[in-house]
Order: C-alpha cells, then structure tokens, then sequence
C-alpha cells in the first residue's frame, strides 16, 4: 500500500503565478485592440473618411494640368492629345499613390502600417535632420516627451504620497483644510497654471526660462547641457505637480484615513506597534492598490493634455509636433504622433495594471 504524498506549498505558489500571468495576458489583449480601435478612429478622423483624397486628387490633377500646359516641348500638341496626355498622367499617378482604391481598403493599409510603425513621409514638416521620414521626426520628438512626463509622473506621484501619509496624521489641521479647499483646483489643466508661472517666474522675476528643453546655444559639455536641462524642466514640472497635486492629496488621504479607522488597526496599535510599522502593514499595504488606480487616471489625464502643454511651454515633444500637425493638416505626422501616444498610454496602463495584480492578491480574472 502507497503511502500519501505529504503536500507541498508549491501549488499554491503556481497558482498565484498563473493567476497573474492570465491577468496579464488578458489585459494586454483588452489594451492591444483599444489601440486598434483608437488607431483606425485617427485613420478615419484624419482623412475625414475619405474627403482628403478627393482633395489630394484635385491637387494631382491641377498639378499636372499646369505642368501639361505649360511645357514648351508639348506645345505642338493638340488638344484632345493634351488632354488624353493629362489623363495617362494622373492615372499613373493616382495609381502610385493607391488612390485608384477605395478608401475602406486603403484605410485598414494605413492602419496595418500605423501599428507596424511604418508611417510613411510628411507632407509638410521635417526632422532636425531635413528629413521627411515621420518615424525619425516622431524618433526625435520623443525622448523630450518621455522625460518631461515621466519625471513630473514620479515626482507627483512620491510627492502626493509623502504629503498624503502627513495630513492623514493632521486630520482637520491647518494643512488639511487648506488641501481640501484647494482640491477643486485640480480640475485646471497644466497649460492653464503654466502661463501664469510663466508670466511669473520668467516673466516678472526672470529667474527661470520661458520654455524649451536647453539654452541657445546648447552647454558645450554633458554636465553643463544637463543642468541646463533640469533648469528647463522646472516651470513644467511645477505647472504638472499644480495642476494634480490638491487632489491627489485629499484623494488619497482620505484613503488613508478611511484605513486607519479599521478593526486591526486599533487591535495593532493595542498590541503596542509602533506608528511607522502600522501605516506600513496596516494601512500604506492595503491602500497602495486603490492608489495606483487613482494615480493610473491623473497620468491618462497628464497624457491627453500633452498637445496643448508643450505647446504652451515650447517644449520640443510629441506634444507639440502633433499640434503643429493639427494646424498644417499634415496626416501622416497626425496618425504617427496617435500611434505614438497610444503605445504609450497603453504601456503605462499596462505596467500599472501589472503592478496591480501583485499588489492585490483579490484579482481574479473571470471571476
């Protein structure tokens, strides 16, 4: 007769990790077709549905009309040739450019080549270089947004934190009812108090710069060019950090007050646990997940405001080059700056839904 096999605590481990690898997996699907979907929208929106290539056939046919007749090696020809010439012309042109097809089949090409990155040249704009490449402008734009948004999300994000912890110990002080009159605030976007310390701080005072990411002309060395950077970051980091902070802040100590009033906390500190270790275990531990989903939502909104404050602020982004291209309606830098924006946006959800997962052991996906 077999003995049992003693039990192990592998199982609940394996678990736990499939679990999460399912969760991931799931919600990497779920965020891949939104970007599908957000991504044809811009196809669609960008093209008006098709009217731009009617514009861009008009265009073809002028064009080429005016080369016809005012070529003087064609001046012999007659007129029904000259036109008959014109027709072959725009044809082999419109042909070219796939404008001979239906719009519904070139729209799912542009977006098969929008996801894939292959975003073609720009009608209008150009790279540093001079060139018309949309994936090397976009390339160059990027790195400035990246590190304008991603220091400003840290810094508000363990600044709030910090902040939080504090006035959750100062209930109904001086400091948190001036954090609860000032959280209506934070419903201004971030361009809107950037042109105010703008007109401040290098306005009037003149101690900070108006915009852009370095001086002209750019520090000879590494270390001067990064201070002149940090200098720069300053004015929208500080416009960023206003425009959420008041909320976040009330937000979450109000999460953390709602924590502290629970059963094991009075049972912990009747155990004699110190302060620091209760709001740790007790009340920082349990809270993290409901925080991480708020702070999930103030980054979304820094991100869909990107256009507008670079603009404001000069800054040489992804921001600002979609509003340029919003203004010379030049559609392949418009659909390539979406795409861009929408991987990342789906990457940040993505990173903090994981983040989630482990901190929440109660997700379940299906359930």
């Amino acid at each position: 007769m077999a003995l049992p096999r003693k039990k192990t605590g592998t199982a609940p481990a394996q678990t736990t990790w499939f679990r999460v690898l399912r969760y991931t997996l799931v919600r990497g699907v779920t965020l891949f077709i939104t970007v599908i979907i957000g991504v044809y929208l811009t196809v669609l929106v960008a093209n008006m549905g098709g009217y731009v290539d009617q514009i861009r056939k008009g265009e073809i046919r002028e064009n080429i009309t005016i080369q016809v007749m005012n070529n003087p090696a064609l001046r012999n020809l007659g007129p029904d040739a000259k036109r008959q010439l014109i027709e072959e012309k725009i044809r082999l042109e419109e042909h070219r450019l796939g404008l001979d097809q239906p719009f519904l089949i070139r729209s799912f090409r542009f977006l098969e080549n929008a996801l894939t990155l292959r975003l073609g040249f720009a009608q209008f704009m150009n790279s540093n270089s001079g060139s018309r490449q949309v994936k090397l402008i976009l390339l160059e734009r990027l790195p400035a947004t990246l590190l304008l948004f991603g220091v400003a999300d840290l810094f508000l994000f363990f600044l709030s934190l910090f902040l939080a912890l504090i006035l959750s110990r100062q209930y109904g002080s001086f400091w948190d009812r001036v954090f609860v009159v000032l959280s209506p605030t934070s419903s201004a976007p971030g361009w809107f108090y950037g042109i105010f310390l703008i007109l401040i701080f290098a306005g009037w005072l003149r101690i900070l710069p108006f915009g852009d990411l370095v001086d002209a002309p750019p520090p000879p060395t590494p270390l001067l060019y990064a201070l002149s950077v940090g200098k720069h970051l300053i004015l929208p980091i500080m416009a960023l950090t206003v425009s959420s902070i008041f909320l976040s802040v009330y937000s979450w100590r109000t999460f953390f007050l709602i924590y502290s009033s629970e059963d094991y906390v009075e049972l912990a500190k009747a155990k004699g646990l110190s302060g620091r270790a209760i709001e740790r275990r007790y009340i920082l531990r349990p809270t993290l997940p409901t925080i991480v989903t708020n702070f999930l939502l103030t980054v979304i909104s820094l991100w869909t405001g990107a256009p507008i404050f670079e603009t404001v602020f000069n800054w040489p982004g992804l921001g600002r080059t979609l509003y340029q291209a919003v203004g010379l309606f030049d559609v392949p830098v418009i659909v390539g700056s979406t795409v861009i924006f929408a991987y990342l946006l789906a990457v940040t959800v993505f990173l903090l839904d994981i983040i989630y997962a482990i901190l929440d052991p109660r997700v379940r996906v299906g359930a």
